[in-house]
C-alpha cells in the first residue's frame, strides 16, 4: 500500500497507519485534469501512487513544481489551518492518487497526539525540502517554473 511509501506516515504505529488507510480514497486522472485550483477550499490532501501531478502559482505559471515521486505528498495547504489552496494541481500524465480528508485525518491524531506530532514533524520536514529544492531552482536557473524533486 503507498502509505508505506509515503515519508509523512513512516514511523506511525500500524494501528494508526491501519485507520488512515481506512479514510483513504483512491481516484484517478486523466492528463489535463485539474485535481484542485488556486482559491479552492483546502479541505483535502493527496498521496501520489502513480503519474505526474504538476503544482502551479500564478495564472502563467510563474512558479512551477511536479510531483512524480510514488509517496509524495501535495496539497498539504488545508493541513496547516490555510482556508484555501495556493497553487492549482494538473496532472500531467495518466495519474492515480489517494485523497485523504483533512477533517477525518485530525480526529484520528486528536486521539494519538503523539501520532500527529510524529505526521506534523515529517510535514514540516517536507515543507522545508520543497522550500530548498524551489531556491536551489531558482539560484540555477534564475526561474522556479518546472521545479523537479531531486530527493526520493
Amino acid at each position: 500500500m503507498i502509505i508505506q511509501k509515503a515519508d509523512l506516515f513512516k514511523d506511525l504505529s500500524p494501528e494508526i497507519t491501519d485507520e488512515i488507510t481506512q479514510i483513504m480514497i483512491e481516484e484517478s486522472y486523466q492528463p489535463g485534469t485539474s485535481i484542485f485550483k488556486a482559491g479552492a477550499p483546502a479541505q483535502d490532501f493527496y498521496i501520489l501512487v502513480e503519474g505526474m501531478v504538476r503544482l502551479f502559482i500564478g495564472t502563467k505559471a510563474e512558479i512551477s513544481y511536479t510531483v512524480n515521486i510514488p509517496g509524495e505528498a501535495f496539497g498539504w495547504t488545508g493541513l496547516v489551518d490555510r482556508p484555501a489552496y495556493t497553487a492549482t494541481a494538473e496532472c500531467a500524465a495518466p495519474s492515480k492518487v489517494m485523497k485523504i480528508t483533512n477533517e477525518s485525518l485530525n480526529k484520528i491524531f486528536e486521539k494519538d497526539t503523539a501520532s500527529g506530532m510524529m505526521f506534523y514533524k515529517r510535514l514540516a520536514g517536507a515543507v522545508v525540502q520543497r522550500l530548498i529544492n524551489n531556491y536551489e531552482a531558482f539560484i540555477s536557473e534564475g526561474s522556479l517554473k518546472d521545479v523537479t524533486p531531486s530527493y526520493g
